[in-house]
């Protein structure tokens, strides 16, 4: 079985060919930094800054849009608070 991990330099899965981290991924890594999500933020921080390098020397004419890729690596993983709280 192949682990949901990504494909450099082209930073999709190697098990679901998904953009990396695909669904399967986040869970995971989720699952692996449950008790410290800040550590996952640093993770995925210097994961997004790899795969922007990558992605720019790959497609240099249609580089990926900053805020997509700052989704992609590092929004869905931030704790969003209701503005009430």
């Amino acid at each position: 079985m192949i682990s949901h991990t990504p494909l450099r330099p082209l930073w999709c899965c190697r098990a679901c060919a998904a953009p990396w981290p695909c669904g399967p991924a986040r869970l995971a890594l989720l699952r692996e930094y449950a008790q410290d999500r800040v550590v996952l933020l640093i993770h995925l921080g210097g994961l997004l800054h790899e795969a922007a390098g990558h992605l720019h020397t790959l497609i240099p004419d249609d580089e990926p849009d900053p805020k997509r890729l700052f989704d992609r690596f590092l929004g869905w993983a931030l704790i969003h608070r209701s503005a009430r709280a």
